[in-house]
């Protein structure tokens, strides 16, 4: 692999976003690659040099990037309008099209991002239960709002259940609106829901939080004590949702929530997200179906709009067919097995964690069963990832997303950029 160029175009850019943007970013990855183009699983900067993408802007290019068809479906809408404002044949369509397929879908809302889906769905639990206390787990990532950012990702250990703001401008009162538990602990989130029971709306859950997938039973718990103690289960789909199954984590897990979140895939690359449930939740969205007081009002210029409606809904009939998910899981876990055995070569100690659609690597020797024992060694993981990077390898710092568009070829490409990398890292780190 030649060494990356970068030309003065490029070069350019760099320096006009660091005199236009704090960071010099737009706040996603701090790297400074400016990216150009597309096309399938790969991507090109604007010096020219080509990455097989893991980033897929951060998971909704899920089928790849610019896929024909759902270019050619976007294109055909452009020249019909944009947006409106108001109903639109595709928004319906692609509303009934995830109650078909999302096993806790009776109602859909559409919202423009994840952040805005994640929002209303904690207000749309405290609504409907009439109670202010939501329950999420430690590292779980939940969006932008100021309930969200509470132990996304504390820079020092808290004693449970009192949450750390992840952000300043977050006003001191709602830390008592927060209760936190560490993920895959089961007996801690029953402890926390018996002595709060008369406060908590609901529980907020990543079913595979990050990269940390659930223990045997423990979705299966939160369903168990949710529906005992009386609250509502929030499943954040955002990432998960048609990724790791047609019906999301929730078929893939085997377990329905009430309400879920959903974004990325649907929007099929362009914003658009979602909040989703059953029906008597829902209701609190119309006014016309519940008490003056008990009445959610929810609206976004964008919401549902109709070029984000056709691309989501191309991009599900493509996913629906034959051999899809097949493809996606087979990528993952081609990748995730020759990664295990390229630390073990190496010897270098690290876990491979996630699932087949979504994962990396952990420098750690523990077991990754929640958020502090997933922190492991955070510089070998950037200076991993920049190696990476040098080699043609474009990924978040802190996650891989398989495609269905990645080839087997892509495959093999990164493998032997991940050996060397490795190779690399180790001597290194042996220096």
């Amino acid at each position: 692999m030649p060494p990356r160029i970068s030309n003065e175009a490029e070069r350019d850019l760099v320096e006009t976003a660091r005199r236009v943007l704090p960071a010099g970013t737009f706040g996603n990855v701090p790297h400074e690659v400016v990216i150009a183009r597309g096309e399938g699983g790969r991507v090109w900067d604007v010096s020219g040099n080509q990455y097989v993408d893991y980033l897929l802007g951060s998971g909704p290019m899920l089928i790849g990037h610019a896929h024909p068809e759902v270019t050619a479906a976007v294109q055909e809408q452009l020249g019909k309008g944009t947006t409106f404002f108001a109903n639109n044949e595709h928004g319906i369509r692609l509303a009934a099209a995830i109650v078909d397929a999302v096993p806790c879908a009776e109602k859909v809302r559409f919202v423009s991002s994840g952040s805005e889906a994640d929002l209303y769905a904690m207000r749309l639990a405290r609504a409907y239960k009439k109670r202010d206390k939501i329950l999420k787990f430690e590292g779980g990532y939940h969006g932008m709002s100021d309930y969200g950012l509470m132990s996304l990702a504390p820079r020092r250990s808290s004693n449970f259940p009192r949450p750390i703001p992840d952000s300043a401008g977050i006003p001191k009162s709602l830390q008592d609106e927060v209760l936190v538990a560490p993920f895959n602990d089961l007996d801690t989130v029953a402890s926390l829901v018996r002595e709060h029971r008369q406060e908590l709306a609901a529980i907020i859950v990543e079913p595979l939080q990050r990269l940390i997938p659930p223990k045997p039973g423990f979705l299966e718990g939160l369903r168990k004590l949710t529906t005992e103690n009386g609250l509502l289960l929030i499943f954040d789909e955002v990432v998960t949702g048609f990724r790791f199954a047609y019906g999301g984590a929730q078929e893939y897990y085997g377990v329905v929530p009430d309400i879920c979140t959903l974004g990325k895939v649907i929007g099929g690359g362009f914003p658009l997200a979602a909040i989703a449930g059953r029906a008597d939740v829902m209701a609190h969205f119309d006014k016309g179906a519940v008490a003056e007081d008990d009445y959610l009002m929810q609206v976004g210029t964008l919401s549902g709009n109709p070029i984000a409606a056709v691309a989501g809904l191309k991009s599900l009939k493509i996913l629906k067919r034959p051999g899809a998910y097949e493809r996606i899981f087979h990528n993952g876990r081609t990748l995730m097995a020759g990664y295990r055995d390229i630390l073990a070569d190496a010897g270098v100690h690290a876990r491979v964690t996630g699932d087949a659609p979504m994962f990396d690597i952990v420098f750690t020797e523990r077991e990754v069963t929640d958020y502090r024992s997933m922190m492991g060694d955070q510089d070998a993981m950037k200076r991993c990832n920049g190696l990476l990077r040098e080699r043609g390898i474009l990924k978040g710092e802190s996650k891989y997303y398989v495609s269905l568009a990645h080839t087997d070829e892509d495959v093999r490409f990164t493998l032997d950029a991940f050996a060397s990398a490795i190779g690399e890292l180790a001597r290194m780190r042996a220096a």
